[in-house]
């Protein structure tokens, strides 16, 4: 969740930390602090923003060409300048930085206040800092072998990178269950939460395994330990990513930016795994599984948040082309719960960042019970895509925005793709649907350009009903996830309060909230159930309620009814899903920027869910 840079090297650290921590904002924006070694220690740390960090810093000796760096977002410890990381250790030897939650902060924190610490602040980072320091002092150990031993007495998840004053020429970094990368440059190094600090001064990576220790020195080769002490040899990976995307590119916000990306993701989502010209789909990470997939007689899907409705259209999708019993669970619920598994079973965990903790805690589940593990995430060298047994990389490129949009679409477009592979190895599509179905979809890029292009038309809607206090969503069938999908980007962004809704439960409760001042969303494309939709439609307007209705070009009845229309394409109703929610995610956007929100960094929230 929070963002971590680290620099060692012939460079000034500080321009370099601070850069970086302004491209891990999105990552946690509660707090921000530096520390730089030049002989002695110079910390800098405040609440708010980097630009707020900037500005105090900008008065503070921070020379120095070793350095770390932080962004929090808050779990331990309300967002102050206090509880900003780094953190010293009570001698003021070691500095930390860290991500995720030490679980049994409290009674190592009680140990070494029997021991004679004193904490300055509320974190359960300050306690690990001390108890790192504490084991160097009594064991006789260096830094490295320190923070080997403290961790493995820590419970917990953690990426931390943590430098020792008496040791000036090394920076020692470790993980589990939170990201942490290795950028190799010419004689100089960097640990990051994620690549995009590191891709403007080096291509080449290590990402970090789950209980591996890096020492990275001032000169010399960097060394990789497990917490067991056993040596390892680590992959230098080459980045494929550019630092322009990373980049806002002259829009205002990077998730506006996302959402005009969208016909170009999803179409880089389906390189090479299908032709229109030639009516084939082939997904690649399914092939050395084929039998399997044909096989099997469930599928679960695991994910959370956009990402978990993103899987719900993917089980309308394999249920109804593949013909495979298919279940969504809730990471969090799944790993809590005594799930049914057997071996014959696939498991398909969805994520973006590809380090979601509840969905990899689900996976080590599955993989305990011999379940075969599916990886579907945007983030290369990510821990789904290392644990899993096979996968897609969805290729949306870097999202930076919190509120996700184009990984969405460009999950549903690989659950697409997949669900018509499997259709078609196990022969439940007919030849005429699996072709009708690759050629609609092969459209789908240049018909989401289409649809971006009545941005305008959206944002007056927005302008509309950006008072509102409340907000439903209605759809039904593959449209109900998006009223989901819709109601949480609203939420997310804007922080008015939506919920979303199957179109035929509206009358089962929520119809008692409906009245002029209600907006009610309707996804209204469905060929199968127009008829109910406009039934649905009319008991709104007949208690008052504004109608703004997501409808197929050239529809006049619904046009009567509702108050305003959005217009998409025509396409297949399995493939309506990746051009309805894009009306959503600009109305969302819209109604964001008018009410004043961060829309970007929206309050409470982080882009990548590393704890609990």
């Amino acid at each position: 969740m929070c963002g971590i840079v680290a620099y060692i090297g012939e460079k000034e650290a500080y321009p370099i930390i601070v850069e970086g921590l302004k491209r891990l904002e999105y990552r946690g924006y509660d707090s921000a602090g530096v520390s730089i070694l030049n002989g002695k220690i110079n910390t800098v740390k405040k609440k708010g923003k980097v630009l707020d960090l900037e500005n105090v810093a900008s008065s503070v000796d921070l020379e120095g060409n070793l350095g770390i760096g932080h962004t929090r977002w808050a779990t331990h410890g309300k967002p102050d300048d206090l509880n900003a990381h780094p953190h010293h250790s009570d001698d003021d030897n070691l500095t930390l930085v860290h991500n995720g939650i030490i679980e049994n902060y409290l009674s190592l924190k009680t140990f070494l206040t029997e021991r004679g610490y004193n904490f300055k602040s509320e974190t359960d980072t300050e306690v690990l800092v001390n108890f790192i320091q504490e084991v160097k002092n009594t064991e006789k150990v260096t830094l490295e072998e320190a923070v080997r031993r403290a961790l493995q007495k820590v419970v917990g998840a953690y990426a931390i990178v943590v430098f020792d004053k008496s040791e000036p020429d090394k920076i020692v970094g470790a993980r589990k269950s939170s990201p942490l990368v290795l950028g190799v440059g010419e004689n100089e190094y960097f640990l990051a939460s994620d690549a995009s600090p590191i891709i403007k001064y080096t291509k080449k990576v290590v990402y970090l395994n789950d209980e591996e220790i890096v020492t990275v020195p001032r000169q010399g080769e960097f060394s990789i330990k497990t917490i067991d002490n056993e040596s390892t040899t680590p992959t230098i990976h080459e980045l494929d990513l550019k630092l322009d995307e990373i980049e806002k590119a002259g829009f205002d916000h990077f998730m506006l930016k996302e959402i005009f990306q969208q016909p170009f993701t999803i179409a880089e989502s389906m390189r090479g795994r299908i032709n229109a010209d030639k009516g084939w789909v082939s997904v690649g990470g399914m092939r050395p599984y084929t039998n399997r997939f044909s096989k099997t007689d469930r599928i679960i899907m695991v994910a959370c948040g956009t990402s978990w409705h993103a899987a719900l259209i993917g089980e309308y999708l394999f249920e109804e082309l593949a013909r495979v019993k298919t279940e969504v669970e809730y990471a969090s619920e799944f790993r809590y719960r005594n799930p049914i598994l057997s071996e014959g079973d696939v498991v398909v965990a969805l994520s973006q960042s590809g380090e979601t903790a509840d969905t990899l805690a689900a996976l080590e589940i599955a993989k305990e019970k011999g379940c075969l593990l599916y990886g579907l995430v945007n983030v290369v060298g990510s821990s789904i895509a290392r644990m899993t047994d096979c996968g897609s990389y969805i290729h949306a490129g870097p999202e930076i925005g919190v509120a996700s949009t184009k990984a969405f679409t460009s999950q549903v477009t690989v659950l697409t793709l997949m669900a018509l592979n499997m259709g078609y190895e196990r022969g439940t599509i007919s030849e005429s649907e699996y072709h009708s179905l690759i050629y609609a979809l092969s459209d789908i890029p240049a018909q989401v350009e289409r649809v971006i292009a009545k941005n305008e038309q959206i944002k007056y809607i927005a302008g509309e009903i950006r008072s509102a206090s409340n907000a439903l969503y209605l759809g039904r069938g593959y449209n109900f996830p998006i009223a989901l999908e819709g109601a949480l980007k609203l939420k997310e962004i804007s922080y008015i309060h939506a919920e979303g809704y199957p179109a035929a439960e509206m009358k089962h409760g929520p119809i008692a909230l409906i009245d002029m001042y209600m907006p009610v969303i309707v996804i209204a494309t469905n060929k199968s159930a127009y008829d109910k939709i406009v039934s649905n439609i009319q008991e709104v307007k007949a208690r008052k309620g504004i109608v703004i209705a997501i409808v197929t070009e050239g529809d006049e009845k619904i046009k009567k009814m509702a108050d305003y229309t959005i217009e998409i394409p025509d396409t297949l109703d399995p493939l309506t899903p990746l051009l309805s929610v894009i009306p959503l995610q600009l109305l969302a956007y819209h109604i964001a920027v008018m009410r004043g929100c961060n829309v970007d960094q929206p309050r409470n929230l982080a882009k990548s869910v590393t704890v609990e």
